[in-house]
């Protein structure tokens, strides 16, 4: 990346900075959590965003490597460095055996294949027995340790995981920037057009799916080491619908969506879960859900490019004024 193009990324680390004035676990953990989602959705960003394929599938994936983590450290006591590479390694490997069928569907029909799959994986983790330790999940987790070092509290795991998504905007930035990501670009906007330009649309679909499937095994094990805990609840098909509509809000195709989306999403649920109790006593969760499908319909209504795409609106007056000479 080239000086000019640091200046989001300084900003961006600079407002990371502001939570470590504040001690509160409770931020740490939200923001971690963010981290998270946002590192499984620059990977959709990239599948969806310039590949053009569209997959419900990718909670399986995020449980994946929280389950891999989960099993080689507690029973098969493994260290959680190599666990966590595991965690990686399985769900591309998964991704590489399922993407070479499921990519030759289109449109629905691709969707619906990683729907199944994703439906498949959660049956799996619930009716795993001993494996996978069935509704009741897997405790015990050991706390993430490298060279020593001990991710063992949230500020820990905060910057660690942060440094992460800042490495990963930076090398996702380089890759859509190059021969490659212009390849994708081209298989979204035309396949036929792409192939007869001589590329290669199957191999290339391959490839981000798989680099999709791998950077959400990335955070499924960093979350299991960052809870400790794991059940099969977090890896539903509601969680797959949430990582598309995170990608689908914060702008696909953009550098900042999926940061932003992951963010808008988990505060509107976070902000939700504390008002509408509030609001409406003794409201149920249905009430939280029919809310929060308002305010997600809203943001697609008012932002169909995504929220990424209010940049716009601060950049034209600029552009005016370069053009002009006028203030």
């Amino acid at each position: 990346m080239k000086l000019k193009n640091h200046r989001g990324l300084i900003f961006l680390m600079l407002l990371l900075l502001i939570p470590l004035i504040i001690d509160s676990n409770y931020l740490y953990s939200t923001l971690v959590i963010i981290g998270l989602y946002a590192i499984i959705v620059q990977g959709l960003g990239i599948l969806m965003g310039y590949a053009g394929q569209v997959s419900f599938g990718h909670a399986a994936f995020f449980g994946l490597g929280g389950y891999s983590a989960a099993i080689l450290t507690t029973q098969f006591n493994w260290p959680s460095l190599l666990a966590l590479l595991a965690s990686v390694i399985l769900p591309g490997m998964i991704a590489l055996l399922i993407g070479r069928q499921t990519l030759k569907l289109r449109e629905l029909y691709l969707a619906l294949a990683t729907l199944s799959f994703g439906i498949l994986v959660h049956i799996f983790f619930n009716e795993g027995g001993e494996l996978t330790g069935g509704p009741s999940g897997i405790s015990g987790i050991p706390d993430l340790s490298i060279g020593g070092f001990s991710f063992d509290n949230d500020l820990k795991f905060y910057i660690l995981v942060w440094i992460l998504v800042l490495l990963l905007l930076i090398g996702i930035y380089n890759l859509v920037h190059s021969r490659t990501g212009r390849a994708l670009c081209s298989i979204r906007e035309s396949e036929y057009a792409a192939e007869n330009a001589g590329i290669d649309c199957a191999r290339l679909k391959l490839q981000a799916f798989i680099f999709s499937a791998l950077l959400a095994g990335l955070a499924g094990g960093l979350y299991a080491f960052f809870v400790t805990f794991i059940s099969p609840s977090p890896f539903s098909f509601h969680t797959s619908v949430q990582f598309v509509l995170m990608a689908v809000i914060g702008g696909l195709g953009t550098f900042w969506g999926p940061v932003i989306g992951a963010a808008v999403v988990v505060a509107i649920n976070e902000l939700l879960r504390e008002i509408v109790p509030i609001l409406i006593p003794g409201a149920g969760g249905e009430y939280q859900i029919i809310i929060y499908g308002i305010i997600l319909v809203g943001l697609m209504i008012f932002q169909p490019k995504g929220l990424s795409s209010i940049t716009q609106y601060f950049r034209l007056p600029l552009r005016k004024e370069l053009k002009t000479g006028v203030k």
